[in-house]
């Protein structure tokens, strides 16, 4: 058992986080931390949802679907898309402290990432095509990285991280493993993160792939070998995280939810010792043809990136 009230721990099997309309509700009451939360909102076509924001940012994140997001007297209409497979997204940004109201003309599936912050910063529309997207790794390490709400990305934060990783089916991501739960100026962040993750099916067979957390020796020694699916998340207070494991045809999609105690919004990870070589090997190794999967504004890839996603 952990410290956590989800009955299943840090591996959260869809529909096990459920509450109230969220088909996955995760706060820092619930997760037992200090920072990040993420929800998913299914609307029906017409429908609409209200929520004030509390002591958190929020960014509307379309994952199907498209949708309009009112608050603070502006409207942003959100063209989304057809699923996270098919294409970059379009979101909002809301502050906290704020009255929020979601309307979904077509219905669809929203993920409100969240983290609880101190500035109250002005909402605002995140445009699809100024997300960066890019390359990581190289071989069955190559993955693409949607990097709508990265720290040196978007600006428009105070403490929330956000960004989307799609892996092709048979590939690794997450690798090596990495972490980011003690701060050491200028080498490590301290960062709460939610996973969560959707996996394409073939034909009428569920996907499926693999998450690995390990121990790293600070804080609550957590340890995850999970196999996820469609609409699971992982808790990642603390430890080694990756690989993240597609099964062969099946394209894995997760979302990254980070926050943390720290001054800086920053991203400053750490690799495993036993396996940040690797990194080594990917010069020699061309990215995945199959990637960028859509929407690459630079597909050149960065073999030599810090970070692990």
């Amino acid at each position: 058992m952990t410290d956590t009230d989800f009955e299943h721990g840090f591996h959260l099997p869809a529909g096990t986080a459920a509450a109230g309309p969220y088909a996955l509700d995760i706060d820092p009451e619930r997760a037992d931390w200090g920072y990040s939360s993420l929800r998913v909102l299914e609307l029906e076509p017409g429908g609409a949802h209200a929520f004030g924001t509390g002591g958190s940012e929020w960014i509307v994140l379309p994952l199907s679907g498209g949708c309009t997001v009112e608050t603070e007297g502006e409207s942003f209409a959100l063209r989304g898309r057809a699923s996270v497979f098919s294409g970059v997204s379009d979101f909002a940004y809301v502050p906290r402290d704020a009255d929020v109201r979601i309307t979904s003309e077509r219905g669809g599936r929203f993920a409100l990432t969240g983290a609880r912050c101190e500035r109250r910063l002005p909402a605002r529309y995140g445009a699809a095509e100024d997300v960066p997207v890019e390359l990581r790794g190289s071989g069955n390490c190559s993955r693409q990285v949607n990097n709508f709400g990265a720290a040196g990305v978007f600006e428009g934060a105070d403490k929330l991280i956000a960004v989307e990783v799609l892996t092709p089916g048979g590939n690794w991501s997450s690798y090596p493993p990495h972490k980011h739960d003690e701060f050491r100026d200028g080498v490590e962040s301290e960062l709460e993160e939610i996973y969560y993750y959707e996996i394409a099916p073939h034909g009428r067979t569920e996907g499926l792939g693999y998450q690995r957390v390990t121990p790293s020796g600070q804080g609550k020694g957590t340890d995850v070998l999970a196999e996820v699916r469609s609409g699971d998340a992982v808790l990642i207070p603390d430890g080694w995280h990756g690989p993240s494991i597609a099964a062969p045809g099946h394209d894995m999609y997760y979302l990254n939810v980070m926050a943390g105690p720290g001054v800086d919004r920053a991203w400053l990870i750490c690799d495993h010792p036993d396996h940040a070589w690797i990194r080594g090997a990917w010069a020699d190794t061309p990215v995945d043809p199959r990637l960028p999967l859509y929407g690459a504004k630079d597909s050149a890839g960065s073999q030599d990136e810090e970070g692990a996603k």
